[in-house]
């Protein structure tokens, strides 16, 4: 595939580049549709991103359409057949400005003036469009054969919501059409797999406009998964040693001022609110009340590690284009923890928090996952605690750890929290891009802020080191995930309803109820068809719509004989009696498999 630089050199793209050039040009080529269609237009960005493409451009008055979209793409095509040449050229600042000017691209011409050290500024111009650009791009339209227009989105100039609000074009291009096929089919996938959608069919959670945005509220399937969740780790820490707390959704102002959330993390909390004269502030995490828990009391080095654990809710303001139904909203609850421990305990205790990780993801079958060590970006002095010292001995102490821990991880520079490294786990779900589960942060930040202290063995009074651990993460995102690479089809002990009982009539009703109590009564969460439907309607609706693990199928003969027909989410079908049935169910229930 030929390329063309700004200088106009033509070379071979090497195989690494092709799809961010192709997608690359596909912006210019869509942006010269746009303008084709609505003159009036006002380019800012057009990127080419990870997946595909996009371009922020002003339309004036003029709201878009799917139909528009859909033009859009179609003049895309026609462009492409005019196998227009794709030529660079270079111009002086002040010729530059004046090619703006005359074009009437406003964000063009601001955005030179913020590259006030730019003497020249190069463009890519093909048939009468022509585009702000350091390149580089394919040396023909025709070359770009296989693309689509996704969707459109609000997105503020420079990303900034005290600028205007600009209508931001997506699309995807690939080298070829199988590969735009394959990308179908996986949306297709993630389609299928998306947890909102099989939220709304499972009647697990609903949102409400008049609630708010990116506050879910959890009905009573999803809050049974919920529960079960819940139970699940709770357990797994106390078998640790970990004790649980309950602190409130609220603190002062001058809490946070005093932990440093406040100077680093105020632009994603919630407005402050004044009550009896005194500021508070919805909680954006916990450690802040866990740090005011351990210094309640003195404690001695006898004493450590202590580990505080707690189901939090907490509070962030996310931005509305982020929000996704559970997997990321406004309100959501940590499976939290902060562990109080020696300098010494660092290695063991981080230790620990990592075997129980893995443990977690062996009981869920999550394999596909990366540990990543995060750090701060040290150039920047506004997002992270300004402390060289403290930042080089965190970063190494963890290092270290989890270097002897032989855990394989790679390094990211910027992705540490405000007060110290963190260990990331994210996992790649069936779908989508990955995202981060667990963590475990490594903190002499906050110990020192809040005074922490502890008695030493020697006598003198030492600060205690923190570690901010989350192992199933947020619930809310944990179970978004589950739902995704389960479809739905939950293991036996989290499904919302484990058996659902279908008699075939009316005549079979009351040996139904009967089978009914008696599962219920074994603790096993049953649900009795009673509806008039006709039996294949009552299974479609349990298998597909449900997803429940089991389907008692109780007919004439079942009734007569005291038996089951078990009926399982494949399809498959068993005869058994109760007995037997009660004892395979309450197995799997008790064993979490």
């Amino acid at each position: 595939m030929k390329i063309i630089d700004k200088f106009g050199v033509v070379s071979e793209c090497p195989k690494e580049e092709e799809l961010h050039v192709l997608r690359h040009t596909a912006a210019h080529i869509m942006a010269q549709a746009i303008k084709r269609l609505y003159p009036q237009a006002d380019f800012a960005f057009g990127p080419a991103t990870e997946n595909g493409f996009y371009y922020d451009v002003d339309l004036g008055d003029t709201k878009l359409t799917d139909e528009d979209l859909a033009a859009i793409e179609k003049e895309m095509k026609k462009i492409c057949k005019e196998n227009l040449p794709i030529k660079p050229f270079i111009l002086p600042r002040a010729e530059a400005v004046k090619l703006m000017e005359e074009r009437q691209e406003s964000y063009k011409i601001e955005h030179m003036a913020d590259l006030a050290d730019e003497t020249e500024f190069s463009f890519f111009q093909q048939g009468e469009y022509v585009d702000m650009c350091l390149g580089p791009h394919l040396t023909y339209t025709k070359t770009l054969k296989s693309f689509k227009i996704t969707q459109q989105s609000g997105a503020y100039w420079k990303n900034d919501s005290e600028n205007k609000m600009l209508t931001r074009i997506n699309g995807v291009a690939f080298r070829s059409q199988e590969e735009l096929d394959a990308w179908e089919k996986q949306q297709q996938e993630a389609r299928e797999r998306d947890h909102r959608k099989i939220g709304k069919e499972m009647r697990l959670f609903m949102t409400d406009d008049l609630v708010g945005r990116g506050l879910p509220m959890y009905l009573p399937n999803g809050y049974t998964i919920w529960q079960q969740l819940e139970d699940y780790i709770k357990e797994k820490e106390r078998a640790r040693g970990y004790l649980h707390v309950m602190t409130p959704c609220v603190g002062t102002v001058n809490l946070y001022r005093t932990s440093g959330h406040w100077d680093h993390y105020r632009e994603n909390m919630f407005p402050m609110m004044e009550v009896d004269g005194e500021e508070y502030v919805l909680r954006p995490m916990n450690c802040p009340h866990h740090m005011m828990i351990y210094a309640n009391r003195p404690h001695s080095y006898r004493q450590l590690p202590i580990r505080i654990g707690e189901i939090a809710h907490d509070f962030r303001y996310e931005s509305s284009g982020t929000l996704k139904g559970i997997e990321r909203g406004r309100h959501f609850c940590q499976n939290d923890a902060h562990l109080f421990v020696t300098p010494e305990q660092i290695k063991s205790e981080v230790a620990d928090v990592c075997s129980l990780i893995f443990e977690v993801y062996k009981d869920f079958g999550i394999t596909d996952y990366r540990c990543v060590l995060s750090l701060r970006d040290p150039a920047d002095k506004k997002k992270y605690h300004d402390d060289d010292a403290m930042w080089n001995h965190a970063e190494e102490a963890l290092r270290e750890v989890l270097t002897e821990l032989g855990i394989d991880f790679t390094e990211e520079i910027g992705e540490a929290a405000f007060y110290g490294p963190k260990l990331d786990v994210n996992v790649r779900p069936a779908v989508g891009a990955e995202y981060t589960l667990s963590t475990c942060q490594l903190d002499f930040c906050l110990p020192a802020k809040f005074k922490l202290t502890y008695i030493d063995k020697d006598g003198t009074e030492k600060t205690p080191v923190v570690l901010h651990r989350a192992i199933l993460g947020s619930l809310d995102r944990f179970m978004a995930y589950l739902i995704e690479e389960t479809k739905g089809r939950f293991p036996t002990w989290l499904a919302p309803t484990q058996v659902k009982v279908l008699p075939v009539s009316e005549k079979t009703l009351d040996y139904a109820a009967g089978v009914a109590n008696a599962l219920k009564a074994a603790g096993i969460r049953a649900v009795l068809d009673e509806s008039n439907e006709k039996i294949g309607y009552k299974i479609r609706q349990a298998q597909q719509v449900d997803r429940v693990p089991y389907m008692l199928v109780l007919g004439a003969k079942e009734a007569e004989a005291g038996t089951l027909s078990v009926r399982d989410r494949k399809g498959d079908t068993t005869e058994t009696t109760l007995d037997a049935f009660l004892a395979k169910v309450t197995g799997e229930i008790k064993a979490r498999g």
